[in-house]
């Protein structure tokens, strides 16, 4: 980039602000936007696309060796007249990050000269012929292509500033994937009704980058399949980070792996099921052991408050006599947790849910996560929980 580009962005930089600024306005006797005469013009050498860091992007990919290693492990073409598996991959990629939603897309992508120009190529894959290179992989090959993706991650990260990744978290969770189509191969009914697809994700919070993904049919349960997908996540990240934590709810604390993890350094907070020995716990736990859970707030109010705007869905509430529940206060609670199939006790949060209804009746929820702690029962490392959403009981 040459140096009197960045000169050219920040002069628009500040211009754009002195418009922007705040100034006591007179009353305008003239609309704002009031332009009347624009003519628009035609120019033979200047030319413009949309998508203007899509060149950045394939330089930042050819750097990494990217294409390269997609050409050198993903072999789906016996033959490449004219396109290479590098070509339909990144051919996909790009027309997502052009603002594509869909393989037909790509089309525009082929009609756009600019856009072509921009990645030195004389043409694209058609959508048709992307969506035939889609139907080529198997289970194996979509593998190795996200061990693609990974590898050039690993690099990228390698050259990252020091501290990048000092302390990482892995999250791991699965979601519904539903679908109309009736001729889906491995489709299957969810929980919730839904004919579609399970997949299972396992991403870097860090970066919000998915590591790993799973397809699965729509009726196999969140977790199924899961623990090898964490440990290959957990390998991968392990190369750069100083410590990685597992973060999971309930489905995913798999209490015969949890031993395996602490060994190896491992860090994790998972929810824990309410059932019914540690709610005994927990309920056995003396006044003293419960403090009460402050949040921290959503966002910090740089200005003054506003004032809330009338509640209209709960003056319907009132005046149709629904069941109306308000959150009054949340209590914290640590207690020693020793698993079935753990050797070693590990540290076991509860957080207590007060709230009231209108007439007056107190319930109160409980909510258990499980985290890492030391053999010798002191917690390794104090984080702050993650509660769950599942494994939730109430008792009045």
């Amino acid at each position: 980039m040459k140096r009197s580009y960045r000169k050219i962005l920040r002069n628009r930089k500040n211009r754009i602000a002195r418009r922007l600024a705040p100034k006591p306005w007179q009353d305008q006797p003239r609309p704002m936007l009031k332009a009347s005469n624009i003519a628009y013009e035609m120019s033979e050498r200047v030319q413009a696309v949309g998508c203007g860091g899509i060149g950045a992007m394939h330089l930042m990919v050819q750097r990494l060796g990217l294409i390269e290693d997609i050409n050198r492990n993903l072999k789906l073409l016996k033959v490449h007249l004219p396109y290479h598996e590098s070509d339909h991959v990144l051919n996909i990629a790009y027309n997502l990050l052009a603002g594509g939603v869909r393989l037909e897309d790509i089309e525009q992508r082929r009609q756009d000269e600019n856009f072509l120009n921009g990645l030195e190529a004389q043409r694209i894959p058609d959508p048709t012929t992307a969506g035939d290179f889609t139907r080529r992989f198997g289970e194996a090959d979509i593998l190795e292509l996200q061990e693609c993706f990974n590898r050039a991650r690993l690099a990228l990260w390698k050259v990252q500033p020091k501290g990048f990744l000092a302390e990482a978290f892995i999250d791991v969770d699965g979601t519904i994937a539903g679908t109309l189509g009736e001729c889906k191969e491995g489709i299957g009914l969810s929980y919730k009704g839904i004919w579609g697809y399970a997949p299972l994700l396992v991403s870097l919070a860090n970066t919000q980058e998915v590591l790993y993904l799973r397809n699965r049919p729509g009726n196999w349960a969140s977790h199924s399949g899961s623990v090898e997908w964490i440990d290959r996540a957990v390998k991968l990240v392990g190369q750069v980070a100083g410590t990685v934590t597992i973060r999971g709810d309930t489905d995913f604390t798999h209490t015969a792996h949890l031993d395996r993890w602490d060994e190896a350094g491992r860090f994790f907070i998972l929810g824990m099921d309410a059932h019914p020995k540690v709610v005994q716990l927990a309920e056995a736990l003396p006044a003293s052991a419960w403090q009460r859970l402050e949040r921290l707030p959503k966002y910090e109010i740089l200005t003054e408050p506003r004032q809330k705007a009338f509640r209209y869905k709960e003056q319907i509430v009132v005046q149709k006599e629904f069941r109306n529940q308000k959150l009054v206060g949340e209590d914290l609670a640590e207690m020693d947790y020793q698993p079935v199939k753990c050797g070693k006790k590990y540290r076991l949060g509860s957080c207590a849910r007060t709230s009231a209804c209108r007439k007056e009746r107190k319930h109160c929820w409980m909510r258990f996560a499980i985290s890492s702690t030391s053999p010798t029962g002191r917690t390794k490392r104090r984080r702050s929980w993650a509660w769950p959403t599942a494994g939730v009981i109430r008792r009045t």
